[in-house]
């Protein structure tokens, strides 16, 4: 096939202006007065479906009651009791499946009470005020933890041992803290570098120590770990994006999409990171959709997110592909790609990507013979993640589909090592759950290094 134009990658697509208007928070704050009017629209029900909905039992009906009351320090409490990341999970938690679907004004009325917004109010009031450190540690124990992994798990696990009496050192192999609140996220859902700040506010607890640059490279590093704290948590996430295996998926303008956001997220000047016309993002969850319109907001003009089933099987949220599309992303199912083609002109360089039409037959997915080509200057892959380190199974940690098994609590096969987030198999790779497995761990932790006798653990 003949790719009619040069590949065009190039940055400074809009005026400054435009990039910080494109930007902005997506989801603007709720006021005090629209706050109030909503949280009186809480009936407060009593064993609360939003509350058993949510992965880390937030008290909803309790938190938007204080709100209704004018007590938004008491209402932040509640929720970071629960949830001590609660601020990015107000604005990053898919709601609208969760708390908010089984909401009684949603199932009787259609419309539910909006409990995300109503959070990110309270959390937030609490961390622009004069003292938002609302805990403190207890007496210290003496003992130590070791975690792997400054993600979601990873802090939540740190501050609930810090919040014990524990010391916590956190290894990380990036520079900053966070995780995938930090690289992971669009801009516009976490603009103000508000991860940073709510980082910052996890730390102030004390007790907890941040170590940047630490890569996993040796299966003994984890036998160090163990042997020199009381015990271990890894919450490192998945590493490694699964690979196409389609011919061309080496040319340039080709990449993963998780490595697109991240450069994103880090580049103070948007004019300077160069996006494509064309782009092409492959896959159909979050990151696929957080990269599709992110695209389009860096100024590309056409840019397509295909995915090879159909749309009720996409494991983005339905209000997400509705912002895919609000941004001008066009959606595309039931294509899986078979080759990308080098441009004519340059042919180390995408030009276009090949899919093949598919159809579901007996419940497997069969190419139709039918194919349908997408001209690209950039291409992005956002088909999933896998943990991607052999060394795991090689210190003699049992994996399950790639990850790593465990049991209710995240206490892994071997003695004193816990692991939860999107690396704990059986999950659902979303942040409040991610949470929810470090505050578990932490408090199995606590429970295993304040026992009377440590030697009789098995």
């Amino acid at each position: 096939m003949s790719i009619s134009s040069s590949p065009d990658v190039r940055s400074g697509r809009l005026n400054a202006n435009e990039y910080a208007q494109r930007f902005a928070d997506a989801t603007p704050r709720m006021t005090q007065a629209q706050a109030m009017l909503e949280a009186e629209r809480c009936l407060y029900c009593y064993d609360a479906p939003c509350t058993t909905a949510c992965p880390t039992s937030i008290d909803v009906p309790s938190f938007i009651k204080r709100i209704a009351d004018g007590n938004l320090r008491g209402s932040a409490r509640t929720i970071l009791e629960s949830n001590p990341l609660g601020g990015m999970c107000a604005r990053v938690c898919p709601t609208e499946n969760l708390c908010e679907q089984v909401c009684v004004r949603n199932t009787q009325e259609g419309q539910p009470v909006a409990i995300g917004r109503l959070q990110r109010h309270a959390v937030d009031a609490l961390m622009e005020s004069a003292q938002p450190q609302l805990f403190t540690r207890a007496a210290s124990t003496g003992k130590k933890v070791a975690v792997v992994g400054a993600g979601p798990a990873g802090l939540a696990c740190a501050h609930t041992l810090a919040r014990l009496g524990h010391d916590v050192v956190v290894f990380d192999a990036r520079p900053k803290a966070g995780g995938l609140n930090e690289y992971g996220l669009a801009s516009y859902k976490t603009p103000d570098n508000f991860a940073q700040r709510e980082v910052q506010w996890l730390l102030d607890i004390g007790g907890i120590e941040i170590r940047s640059g630490w890569k996993l490279e040796r299966a003994e590093q984890l036998d160090t770990l163990r042997t020199s704290h009381d015990a271990l948590f890894l919450g490192m996430g998945l590493s490694t994006t699964h690979l196409l295996g389609v011919p061309g998926e080496t040319l340039g303008g080709v990449q993963d999409a998780v490595d697109f956001i991240a450069t994103l997220r880090q580049t103070e000047d948007l004019s300077t990171l160069p996006i494509g016309r064309r782009v092409v993002v492959i896959g159909g969850g979050m990151t696929a959709v957080d990269a599709a319109v992110q695209s389009r907001l860096l100024g590309a003009e056409n840019v397509h997110m295909v995915y090879r089933r159909g749309p009720e099987t996409l494991s983005a949220s339905t209000a997400e592909q509705e912002w895919a599309q609000t941004n001008g992303v066009t959606l595309h199912h039931w294509l899986a790609p078979v080759e990308i083609l080098g441009h004519h002109s340059n042919s180390g360089h995408v030009g276009a990507v090949r899919f093949a039409r598919q159809a579901l037959v007996d419940g497997k997915l069969v190419p139709t013979g039918e194919t349908e080509v997408l001209e690209a200057d950039m291409v992005l892959k956002a088909i999933g993640q896998q943990l991607g380190n052999p060394l795991l199974a090689q210190a003699g940690l049992k994996l399950e589909g790639g990850r790593i098994a465990t049991d209710a609590a995240g206490l892994t096969n071997l003695k004193n090592v816990w692991a939860g987030g999107d690396c704990r198999a059986g999950g659902l790779d979303l942040t409040v759950e991610a949470v929810e497995h470090g505050k578990q761990s932490a408090r199995a932790i606590h429970a295993y290094i304040t026992a009377p006798s440590l030697s009789s653990r098995t």
